[in-house]
């Protein structure tokens, strides 16, 4: 689940109601860095069983600052147990992305995103694998596939089609429960529910669309209700 900033008063509400479909709650970007009271509001998405994650984008701002280390102990004493690993907006070097996932992973759970925020950057199916097989024995555990908060960069191709190629490419590379494939439109969401199944990792998912990707992963919608109607 992605979070652009969801104020504190407002969580426990939106909690109650979409709690039990949720298990990874990430900051997006740079927004822990500028919540009032970050600590608090991972605290009560502990209290419901729902990790909180720092984006990838705020761990590649302190990198380029030098400062990764400084943030990873800011987000280890305001207790997130996960953080998100990118090199994909600053072009951090490989062995650095390496390096961090490595350290981070000593006292996090790691998330390590593959492919670049640049829709001019060319994707490779074959280069992604590599990357997501080295990430996780650097010690991530899950990889994410690149797909913005639009679903047109990465693995989707500007008109928001999926490069199935790439797909299939780290699914054999990382095994299908290690992959989180972000994918923020409902198009998106059926297309990967109705090809892996309703348990499928998904991510990058905006607040008010929790509720109907359950509805979508359950055959609820007419989007995937020809896949479950087809089940035993």
């Amino acid at each position: 689940m992605l979070d652009k900033g969801l104020p504190l008063a407002e969580l426990r509400g939106y909690l109650e109601a979409t709690a039990p479909h949720i298990d990874i709650w990430k900051f997006g970007w740079g927004t822990a860095y500028l919540e009032p009271d970050p600590g608090a509001k991972v605290e009560v998405l502990a209290g419901h069983d729902i990790r909180a994650c720092v984006g990838g984008t705020l761990l590649e701002a302190a990198w380029d600052q030098g400062k990764a280390k400084d943030m990873l102990v800011w987000a280890e004493d305001l207790g997130f147990p996960c953080v998100e690993v990118s090199n994909g907006a600053v072009g951090m070097p490989i062995d650095d992305k390496r390096a961090l996932i490595s350290e981070a992973s000593d006292r996090f759970t790691v998330l390590s995103e593959v492919g670049s925020k640049d829709p001019a950057v060319p994707v490779s199916a074959g280069k992604w694998a590599e990357e997501m097989a080295g990430d996780l024995e650097a010690g991530a555990s899950w990889v994410l596939t690149e797909g913005r908060e639009s679903g047109t960069v990465g693995l989707f191709e500007p008109d928001g089609s999926i490069r199935e190629s790439v797909v299939e490419a780290v699914v054999e590379a990382a095994g299908l429960l290690r992959v989180v494939f972000e994918a923020p439109r409902k198009d998106q969401q059926a297309w990967f529910i109705n090809r892996f199944g309703p348990d499928v990792n998904l991510g990058n998912v905006a607040l008010a669309e929790v509720l109907g990707l359950e509805a979508l992963r359950l055959g609820l919608r007419a989007d995937t209700l020809s896949r479950r109607a087809g089940e035993p």
